[in-house]
């Protein structure tokens, strides 16, 4: 009996474990922020190109908007801003590899900024911080967005001047609010096999607006013409593309989505 419950436990632990993490940095954020200037969206999912992404934390006020990633991790953590992987060293030398947070929520981050493409935002408005909770402790300089428990609202009260204002603020909580996708059983689902196709590198690529597949197309007129470009192959309909390795352009075709932008052929560099 003991060996099963060891079994179930190690199949649970981890987004068990991720869950309380998530749970701490809401109920810190709520005794720590108050609600009259922060905005918190928990557990935001979102469908990109390469099929979705889930996001712990999206704070939005007239100081920015943080785009917040937790761990819930103990012990010493060791790793730098550049380092693809970090450490985790419990007492007694046992060493777990676990990626980089910093890059990890580099495409939360990116994933905010597209959603909200529409939005005539200042430069460096969508920050990211990491905060780790629990028993863990940061074993060498880390930059000051990576933080341990409630430091993380400290980081985030720091930014005192406002670079929003209250109908930008509404805007994007209406964008956020519009573009999420609802939270249920089965798109934790369809996100946990996201994640897998991408780790094997066959997952598909979605439209973010539609759903429907993307194709690799070659671009014939504008500033892109020959580049190569993931477009919708709803393109007339869904008026959404996207340049390889690039971010979505400011298409805006109409139809029943949103128009966010200029035309197929003013490809931005």
């Amino acid at each position: 009996m003991k060996s099963l419950w060891r079994l179930l436990w190690s199949v649970f632990e981890a987004p068990v474990k991720g869950r309380l993490g998530e749970a701490a940095v809401n109920a810190g954020a709520v005794l720590t922020l108050p609600s009259s200037v922060y905005r918190r969206y928990n557990n935001v999912m979102l469908r990109t190109v390469g099929g979705t992404t889930q996001i712990d934390h999206v704070i939005v006020s007239a100081f920015g908007v943080f785009v917040v990633e937790t761990k819930n991790m103990a012990g010493w953590i060791f790793g730098s801003e550049r380092d693809r992987e970090w450490t985790q060293v419990f007492p007694g030398g046992r060493r777990y590899k676990f990626q980089n947070p910093l890059r990890q929520n580099y495409g939360h981050v990116m994933a905010i900024e597209d959603t909200l493409e529409g939005i005539s935002l200042p430069r460096g408005v969508v920050r990211s911080v990491i905060v780790f909770v629990g028993k863990a402790e940061l074993k060498r300089e880390m930059p000051e967005n990576v933080t341990v428990g409630f430091d993380g609202a400290r980081y985030i009260r720091s930014f005192t001047t406002p670079a929003l204002s209250e109908g930008q603020v509404s805007e994007i909580c209406a964008v956020i609010e519009s573009r999420r996708m609802e939270q249920s059983w089965s798109t934790d689902r369809q996100h946990v096999r996201n994640l897998r196709l991408r780790r094997t590198g066959s997952a598909p690529r979605q439209c973010p607006r539609c759903g429907r597949r993307m194709v690799l197309r070659t671009a014939k007129r504008g500033q892109g013409v020959g580049k190569e470009f993931w477009g919708c192959e709803g393109f007339q309909r869904a008026g959404w593309w996207r340049r390889r390795s690039r971010r979505p352009c400011e298409d805006g075709s109409g139809g029943d989505h949103a128009v966010v932008g200029q035309m197929l052929g003013q490809i931005r560099a």
